[in-house]
């Protein structure tokens, strides 16, 4: 196991807004940022479009994160190939994985479904971590919210995994590495 990196993760998925039992469905993008803990500084992103294999990707969900349903078709691989591609670049089990809430669970859910390997072994739900470090008692604490907690202005759209795994890196820094290091990448 590599303690000295962190691979900090943000998903997105189907989403409606027309009052379906279930809100989310299959996973559109997994935005992916590795943050060296020595250095503070993010030394690795990738961006995945994830082709779904039986849902639609709605009007609501591509004016929540940008994604449009012509991108996926022609960038998007089925969610094994992304899977292989992120183990192979980021180390796979070998390292920690970091989201914000509970993105294990729902990756953990369609690997299931998909009858897929997981990436990874370790995880750590930053979210809990850091409503434990700065002792913030609000039941719901959103990413955008802590990073202003920790003084770290957000780069970017919100909503694209892209975007929020390299934000959640950045807020990783702070809550992990020394106070003088740049987490910014090269």
């Amino acid at each position: 196991m590599n303690f000295d990196r962190i691979v900090c993760f943000d998903l997105e998925m189907c989403c409606w807004n027309d009052g379906r039992t279930s809100r989310t469905g299959e996973i559109i993008e997994i935005g992916v940022a590795e943050l060296d803990l020595n250095t503070g500084k993010i030394v690795r992103r990738a961006q995945h479009y994830v082709r779904p294999a039986k849902d639609e990707i709605s009007p609501f969900c591509t004016e929540l994160t940008g994604i449009k349903p012509e991108v996926v078709e022609k960038n998007g691989k089925p969610l094994s190939v992304i899977l292989k591609s992120i183990e192979q670049k980021f180390g796979g089990r070998h390292k920690i994985y970091a989201a914000w809430g509970h993105d294990d669970r729902i990756l953990k859910k369609e690997c299931l479904a998909k009858e897929l390997k997981v990436p990874f072994r370790e995880y750590l739900n930053l979210a809990t971590l850091f409503k434990l470090q700065r002792h913030v008692t609000n039941k719901r604490l959103g990413q955008r919210a802590a990073m202003e907690i920790a003084g770290v202005e957000w780069e970017g759209r919100q909503h694209s995994g892209y975007v929020d795994a390299y934000n959640l890196a950045r807020l990783a820094a702070t809550m992990f590495c020394e106070k003088d290091t740049d987490s910014t990448q090269e």
